[in-house]
């Protein structure tokens, strides 16, 4: 993994440190790595926040689900759970909510340098949400034609966004409330530091690695400010076998539930083994 955050002084991010939402032109800054080893099998490319209480009670409730869903009673008049996100100038948002309005917006690109050369990774944008919210929980609103511009008219885009939910990609069918980056930012996630599915690469052949070993280096459009709130950002890297992806989480909760109860097996044992053979009965007398 890369952490870009760019506190260290040293780091080709510190320049971007305090970078606002609306900063223009957008702060840029390359991070130069090493893969010691080959990826052999289809590669995720993940972004990782810290110290991001996306848990937080109100925070999760900060969104309109039917808005979502493309109920067009609900895009022009938000629930109320979303405010103080629910309007703007008069207008309603969409999407409204705090969730969509810290939506995570870095720009990150991967190169693998052969030779001198700068080769281009291609990362795969569709295909990243779950299959269940991308058909099903959002909807984009319907209408008239599929002008998505049209069918937004009346509603303006979240404070915090740079351009309206209509204009997030240019593909009819990753645009609007069904693009993919925003789907995946909207399931929150459990604790402060967590990663986020951004991209896919896959193998392309079975004579060569998805991505060899060698030196690449990591494209950054420095959108996302986390400094304020003294997070950190980074790139993370990872594949699967046969038996799944990396997640020490579980491996690390199922032996400190084992050892927990390992632990009240031995102290239990003690405690039969001093007392359980005392004669509690009373004698009764004839």
């Amino acid at each position: 993994q890369i952490d870009y955050t760019g506190t260290e002084p040293s780091s080709p991010c510190n320049k971007c440190l305090n970078v606002s939402w609306d900063s223009t032109p957008p702060c840029t800054c390359i991070i130069n790595f090493t893969l010691e080893h080959s990826f052999e099998s289809n590669v995720f490319m993940y972004y990782g926040l810290s110290n991001f209480y996306q848990n937080h009670r109100r925070y999760v409730k900060s969104r309109d689900d039917s808005q979502l869903n493309g109920d067009n009673s609900s895009l022009l008049n938000p629930s109320k759970e979303c405010e103080p996100y629910r309007t703007n100038e008069d207008k309603p948002i969409a999407p409204c909510g705090a969730i969509a309005n810290s939506m995570f917006n870095d720009t990150l690109e991967l190169y693998r340098i052969d030779n001198g050369t700068e080769i281009s990774i291609t990362l795969i944008k569709k295909g990243i949400a779950w299959w269940t919210d991308k058909n099903v929980k959002f909807r984009n609103p319907t209408g008239d034609g599929n002008n998505l511009t049209a069918l937004f008219q009346g509603t303006t885009k979240p404070v915090n966004w740079p351009k309206a939910v209509y204009m997030l990609d240019m593909e009819p069918d990753n645009n609007g409330f069904i693009n993919e980056d925003f789907i995946v930012w909207m399931r929150t996630a459990a604790l402060p530091t967590f990663r986020k599915l951004y991209r896919l690469i896959e193998r392309k052949n079975n004579l060569q690695p998805t991505l060899q070993a060698g030196k690449y280096f990591l494209n950054i459009t420095y959108n996302y400010p986390v400094h304020s709130f003294d997070g950190r950002k980074r790139m993370i890297l990872s594949t699967i076998s046969w038996m799944g992806g990396k997640n020490p989480f579980l491996g690390i909760a199922y032996i400190t539930v084992g050892s927990i109860c390992f632990f009240l097996g031995v102290v239990l044992l003690i405690i039969h083994h001093k007392y359980g053979n005392r004669n509690t009965s009373a004698d009764i007398p004839n």
